[in-house]
C-alpha cells in the first residue's frame, strides 16, 4: 500500500488529497477562493498567493484527519509544479517542499494538465483500462479556464498533442460571456443554469474553425479550437439588441442568449473531439478539466460518442482543481523511481510545455 499526499495550488483553490495506490481516493479537502475574486470579475494572482498562505495548514489538517492518517503515514508527496499562476504555484511547491524536508519524504512535481487527465480515472473502475491494450489510442479532451487541447495517448506512453487554443480557453470565453450578460463570475456555473431555461436555437453565434461558416479549414487547424470570435459576436448582438450598460436584461432574453453561446462553445468541443475520433480510431475518449462538468457538454457527449468507443467523464469532484488528481498521478511517479523522488531544485511553471509521454499511460507495456 502507497499513500501519496497531494497538493495543489495553481489557481484560485487551496488543496490537499491522501490517495492510496494511485486509484483510491481517502481524503480530498478543498478551500476554495472564489467569493474574494468575485468582486475583481477574475482571478488576482497576488491575492490567490496570500490565500493560499493562510489556507494550507488546515487545508492539510483536514486532508489527514479525513483520511485518519498522519505524515508518518504518507509514502511521497506530489504537488502541482505548473502550469498556472505563478505565485499561487510557488506558495503550493514551497509549501510541499517544506513538508518534505521536515518530513523526509521523497517530493514529486506534477503537471497541472496531466493531472486532470487522471482525475477521469480516479473513483471507479475506468483505471484498469490504463493497462488494457484494446483502450488505446486514448484521446484527452482537457478544457477548462486555461486550456482547450486534444492529446492522443499511446499504450506505449507517448503522447501527441493534436490541438490547441488559438485565443481564449473554452472556460475563459464563458467568464467573458458571463461578464458581459452581467451575470458574474465564475461563469461557467452561471451559464449553464441561466441557459436551463433558454432556447439555445434563438441566436445562431459561430463555430470558428470547424468549417461550419462555409470557409475551407486549413488543415494546421484541424484539431485547434478558437473562441474569441463567439465572444465577439455576442458583443454585437448585444450592440444590436440596444440594451443600455445600466439596464437589466429581460429574462427570457437573457436565458436565450447564454443557451446559445454556451450551445455554440460546445458544439465546437464535441466536433473537434469527434473529428479526432474518427481520424485516428480511438479507442477511449476522455473529458476532463472543469468545463468538463458543464451538463450540455457531457450529454453531447455521450449521445454522441460510438457505442465502441470508451467514454470517461471525469467526475465533478475531480473536473474542477483538487489534489486528488495531483496525488493520482504522483503515486506514478513515485513507482517510476522506486521513491526517490525529484529533489528540492525545481520551480514552478507557468505555461503548458510539450507533452510527449504521459506517465499513467500503458505503464505494463
Amino acid at each position: 500500500m502507497t499513500l501519496i499526499l497531494g497538493i495543489e495550488s495553481s489557481c484560485d483553490e487551496s488543496a490537499c488529497a491522501v490517495v492510496r495506490d494511485g486509484v483510491e481516493v481517502l481524503s480530498s479537502a478543498v478551500a476554495s477562493q472564489i467569493a474574494r475574486h468575485a468582486a475583481h470579475g477574475g482571478v488576482v494572482p497576488e491575492l490567490a498567493a496570500r490565500e493560499h498562505l493562510s489556507a494550507f495548514p488546515r487545508v492539510l489538517d483536514e486532508a489527514l484527519t479525513t483520511a485518519n492518517v498522519s505524515m508518518a503515514d504518507i509514502d511521497g508527496i506530489a504537488v502541482t509544479q505548473g502550469p498556472g499562476l505563478i505565485p499561487a504555484l510557488l506558495v503550493g511547491v514551497n509549501f510541499a517542499k517544506g513538508l518534505a524536508m521536515r518530513h523526509g519524504k521523497p517530493l514529486y512535481g506534477v503537471n497541472h494538465f496531466a493531472g486532470h487527465i487522471y482525475g477521469a480515472f480516479l473513483g471507479s473502475r475506468d483505471h484498469e483500462l490504463l493497462e488494457d491494450e484494446n483502450a488505446y489510442p486514448m484521446l484527452a479532451l482537457v478544457v477548462s479556464g486555461g486550456h482547450t487541447s486534444l492529446l492522443l495517448l499511446h499504450a506505449d506512453g507517448h503522447a501527441r498533442h493534436l490541438g490547441f487554443t488559438i485565443d481564449d480557453a473554452a472556460g475563459e470565453a464563458l467568464d467573458k460571456a458571463a461578464k458581459l450578460l452581467k451575470l458574474g463570475y465564475p461563469g461557467g456555473p452561471i451559464m449553464q443554469k441561466t441557459a436551463g431555461n433558454g432556447d439555445k436555437k434563438r441566436f445562431n453565434f459561430p463555430r470558428p474553425l470547424t468549417g461550419a461558416a462555409g470557409k475551407a479549414l486549413s488543415e494546421e487547424n484541424r484539431y485547434n479550437f478558437s473562441f474569441s470570435g463567439i465572444k465577439t459576436s455576442l458583443l454585437y448582438t448585444l450592440e444590436k439588441l440596444d440594451i443600455a450598460e445600466d439596464q437589466a436584461i429581460e429574462p427570457q432574453l437573457l436565458a436565450d442568449l447564454a443557451a446559445s453561446f454556451q450551445e455554440a462553445v460546445v458544439d465546437v468541443l464535441v466536433r473537434k473531439a469527434m473529428r479526432a475520433v474518427r481520424d485516428f480510431n480511438v479507442k477511449t475518449l476522455i473529458a476532463a478539466g472543469g468545463v468538463a462538468c458543464n451538463a450540455s457538454l457531457r450529454e453531447r457527449l455521450t449521445a454522441e460518442v460510438p457505442t465502441s468507443v470508451n467514454l470517461l467523464l471525469a467526475k465533478p469532484a475531480y473536473c474542477t482543481d483538487n489534489a486528488a488528481m495531483i496525488g493520482g498521478l504522483g503515486f506514478y511517479h513515485y513507482m517510476a523511481d522506486n521513491g526517490r523522488g525529484d529533489g528540492f531544485g525545481f520551480d514552478a511553471f507557468a505555461r503548458l510545455p510539450e507533452i510527449t509521454a504521459i506517465r499513467f499511460a500503458g505503464r505494463k507495456q
